[in-house]
């Protein structure tokens, strides 16, 4: 029986997530499976990828056969790594503690290259959120000012013309009062 490590679809239409599941090579992809060890969600960014490294690395170490896209998120993850400097301590070439001590300092670089990332998406959001905010700021003050400017043209329109229409009233009434005295 060929044991193969591989992704099982879940979720709706366009919004796919992915179970990582230990399954025989001859069962459906989204059929019986003989243990789940994991989640995937390529909707996020980075995608979130959620398993179990001891029981991957223990079926990799039985002979279990991952797929294209699992091998990339083991390789990704150092469930690989972990296997190489094993076969390493079984051949006699390294020791237990030598290999243990060079998987714990890929893991703690690999995790801040990982927070790095995030951190980095997060601040260039922020970043574009600032930016959005700035150029709407700025548009928002150009059409007060037009409003502004539009506003002070028909009052001054408005003003000559109230002020010319009392000088008229105040002639015509001049010019009644010369009449009637």
């Amino acid at each position: 029986m060929a044991v193969k490590i591989r992704l099982a679809r879940r979720g709706r239409k366009k919004a796919a997530q992915f179970d990582i599941v230990v399954a025989d090579s001859r069962s459906p992809r989204d059929g019986r499976f003989i243990e789940k060890i994991g989640t995937y969600n390529p909707q996020t960014n980075p995608a979130t990828i959620n398993f179990d490294g001891d029981k991957a690395f223990d079926w990799i170490m039985k002979g279990a056969q991952p797929t294209d896209t699992v091998r990339a998120m083991l390789s990704y993850r150092g469930v690989l790594y972990r296997k190489h400097l094993q076969l390493g301590v079984i051949k006699g070439a390294i020791s237990q503690e030598t290999a243990d001590e060079r998987y714990t300092a890929w893991k703690e670089q690999k995790d801040a290259k990982i927070e790095g990332k995030r951190t980095n998406l997060g601040n260039a959001k922020e970043e574009a959120r600032q930016q959005r905010l700035a150029a709407e700021t700025k548009v928002k003050e150009a059409r007060a000012e037009a409003q502004r400017a539009k506003q002070a043209a028909l009052e001054a329109a408005n003003a000559p013309a109230a002020e010319g229409e009392t000088t008229d009233a105040e002639a015509s009434a001049e010019t009644t009062e010369e009449a009637g005295a």
